[in-house]
């Protein structure tokens, strides 16, 4: 199926508005503005009417997918179903139409909130004080390494410069190392798909700046060791992050805080109720042990005389974020937490386990898991056994794009051959878990007796399959007729 540009609906003399005669008097254009930034020739807009506008562009809005249409598995990044309450509140005119620069006095409802959720992240992950200003996660892994860094240099070891990274970790976990002024170092996994403690030793010497962590990693499965691990970090003289992206796997369950994390940071656009994708918004808060509270990044929001108040800590590493961070998305989060409370976020942690346990226990005979241990919210099955008849994870993913599904992440971690890493979440019913198992049973089957039917896939979309290399070298950006 070919979607006409609208440009192909074009025809000259076409209008989709018109404009009432100004009844007061107006300079020519050409008085108003230089001659060399006037266009010499008309721009190439095409020419349409209204009804044909809007048929377009609801008809593209139409073939997205999203958590709205259809699941969405994609392993680690928690695509789950939104409330739409949350989003009605965070669009009220009072929080909508609040400008960044309105004076502190004036803006004390929205600064309570924001104290408030803080608090509450504080609460839920066991740790001392918080940043809100982080636009994302990768942002918030950014500033939780240049808090660490800032520590250091005050400490005076700055010879301090290897940040530790198992080859479980999420992806941009290494990139974020380095922006920070960090070398990151692979740490490998056991056969249990856990930290090895035997590669950890080897890097406990006076060069270790500290280690991140994902936890429950990107298997989906929770530390067993995490607090050996973090004592020898600490006796080491390192820090120790928590990417807490899969904190969805752990709310009223497991305290980040507890077991000796110095640094946090969360998605709040993940586990805490805002649409996700599409390149935001987001917003990555960063939460502190007490130490490392003085480095935090200004503003921070006080309570002082009942009175909400920003300040900047004794040692902070100064802004990371214009205002105040990514405020709509905070909303949405308090919004969330408040509606369910303690019971209902223990209950969202639940259920998102046993999804994911559910699921694989009706594909596993399909696609079985790399590692045995134990998983948590997601796991990553891996395609291997369909390469004997030339079909790999690739092809499973175009196939269920043909039955309505999106795909799971693909060939990430990379330790596991071929992988799917899939996350149900927690909002996702019996039924649509059954038809998601459905489809990938169906395709196992095709792959052993026409596998040419997956290889060509998928068909029913509105592109076909691309060659993902190609279109990353030749981008094409722009229609051209």
């Amino acid at each position: 199926m070919r979607i006409p540009i609208i440009f192909e609906y074009s025809s000259p003399g076409k209008r989709s508005s018109s404009l009432p005669v100004a009844r007061v008097p107006y300079a020519d254009p050409k008085d108003a503005i230089p001659a060399h930034l006037l266009r010499k020739e008309p721009p190439a807009l095409p020419e349409v009417s209204e009804p044909e506008i809007a048929r377009h562009y609801t008809h593209l809005a139409n073939l997205n997918h999203g958590v709205d249409t259809g699941f969405y598995p994609l392993g680690s990044c928690t695509m789950k179903y939104n409330p739409k309450i949350n989003e009605e509140v965070s669009a009220r005119p009072g929080f909508l139409e609040l400008h960044p620069e309105t004076p502190v006095e004036l803006a004390q409802g929205t600064l309570e909130i924001m104290y408030r959720l803080e608090r509450a992240l504080c609460a839920i992950t066991g740790m001392a004080a918080a940043t809100l200003a982080p636009a994302a996660g990768a942002h918030g892994e950014l500033t939780g390494l240049l808090i660490i860094r800032a520590a250091l240099e005050d400490a005076g070891e700055t010879d301090r410069t290897v940040m530790l990274i198992p080859d479980s970790a999420h992806g941009t976990n290494p990139a974020s190392s380095v922006l920070a002024g960090f070398t990151p170092v692979t740490i490998r996994s056991d056969e249990k798909g856990m930290i090895s403690l035997s590669a950890l030793e080897e890097h406990l010497n006076d060069r270790l700046a500290g280690i991140m962590i994902t936890n429950p990693n990107t298997l989906g499965v929770f530390e067993e060791n995490i607090v050996t691990i973090l004592r020898r970090v600490h006796e080491a003289g390192g820090y120790a992050y928590c990417d807490g992206a899969n904190m969805n796997a752990l709310l009223a369950k497991s305290r980040p805080g507890d077991v000796g994390f110095d640094v946090v940071q969360l998605n709040l656009h993940k586990t805490f109720s805002t649409p996700h994708g599409g390149g935001g918004p987001g917003s990555g808060p960063v939460l502190v042990a007490e130490h490392l509270a003085p480095y935090l990044p200004e503003p921070v929001i006080s309570l002082r005389d009942g009175t909400y108040v920003l300040d900047r800590p004794a040692q902070s590493i100064g802004r990371v974020r214009s205002f105040h961070g990514n405020v709509g998305v905070m909303l949405k989060a308090f919004a969330y937490i408040l509606s369910l409370g303690p019971d209902g976020l223990s209950a969202v942690a639940d259920h998102a386990v046993l999804n994911a346990s559910y699921l694989y226990s009706l594909i596993k005979d399909d696609f079985p898991v790399r590692y045995e241990s134990p998983f948590l919210h997601e796991f990553v099955a891996t395609a291997s056994p369909l390469k004997a008849f030339g079909v790999r994870a690739l092809d499973v993913a175009k196939a269920l794009l043909d039955r309505g599904f999106h795909a799971p992440t693909i060939y990430f971690p990379l330790i596991v051959e071929e992988a799917l890493m899939i996350e149900p979440t927690e909002t996702e019913s019996r039924a649509t878990l059954e038809a998601f198992a459905g489809a990938l049973e169906e395709i196992a089957s095709l792959a052993r007796t026409a596998p040419e039917a997956l290889t060509s896939a998928p068909l029913t979309t509105p592109v076909a399959r691309v060659d993902e290399a190609r279109a990353a070298r030749e981008r094409v950006l722009r229609w051209r007729p």
